[in-house]
């Protein structure tokens, strides 16, 4: 497992709760929500809600379009029909309330597992070659932060480039676990206080907590060096 280095801003409570205050609260002129990711874990009550925590549904297909990420019709078509029972079953086996930091959670996220298994079809491997139309890995991920937001993260290229992550990182979900659990669970805590310094609701997970401040953060960053 490659150990996951914090950057900097998530201990600078200014910055990050500043990112997080506007990723959430920014308006646009027309009075709309300017960062369309802030209804992500919110639209229809959330993928983990009771009623659809155990399938795929149109709400999930919209919520990960507010992450710039969407299926082709035919793979929309498979994840809402389920034909083969893959989703509703790998789905049932992942507790809604798994959480990332409880080291109960770590058989579902190993290799064999319902969430990597999960993943795995969703991406397309080796093993499990037919994904859906226009899934991927980034889909993938994505997907499964909709379905359970406080087990699974996500990953995408901005928080590749952040915490200096190799290309092809099968270790990510596991390097961030020990991260939330290592010193008595510090990393973890201030995620939560950054959340209720920001005002964002304690819906809004520490691992979107986590995953909004290096995106901001890194847009930050990439403005900076493009100037």
């Amino acid at each position: 497992m490659i150990e996951l280095k914090i950057p900097e801003i998530y201990w600078d409570d200014e910055a990050a709760v500043s990112l997080l205050v506007e990723y959430f609260t920014r308006r646009r002129s027309r009075g709309d929500l300017f960062y369309s990711g802030a209804h992500f874990e919110r639209l229809g009550g959330g993928g983990d809600a009771e009623h659809v925590a155990d399938s795929f549904d149109s709400n999930d297909l919209v919520a990960i379009t507010t992450l710039s990420v969407s299926l082709e019709p035919h793979g929309a078509m498979n994840l809402l029909t389920d034909p083969e029972g893959h989703w509703a079953r790998l789905l049932s086996l992942i507790p809604r309330d798994a959480r990332l930091e409880n080291p109960g959670s770590d058989a579902l996220m190993e290799e064999g597992g319902p969430a990597w298994e999960l993943w795995e079809r969703l991406a397309g491997t080796k093993q499990y070659p037919g994904k859906p139309d226009g899934s991927g890995p980034v889909v993938a991920g994505k997907l499964l932060a909709r379905k359970r937001p406080r087990l699974i993260p996500i990953y995408d290229i901005r928080i590749k480039q952040l915490f200096e992550r190799p290309k092809t990182d099968q270790s990510f979900w596991t390097a961030l676990a020990a991260t939330l659990r290592v010193d008595n669970g510090a990393f973890y805590d201030q995620l939560v206080h950054l959340r209720d310094q920001a005002g964002i609701g304690e819906d809004i997970g520490v691992l979107r907590v986590f995953d909004v401040v290096a995106w901001m953060h890194q847009g930050r960053q990439g403005q900076v060096a493009r100037s």
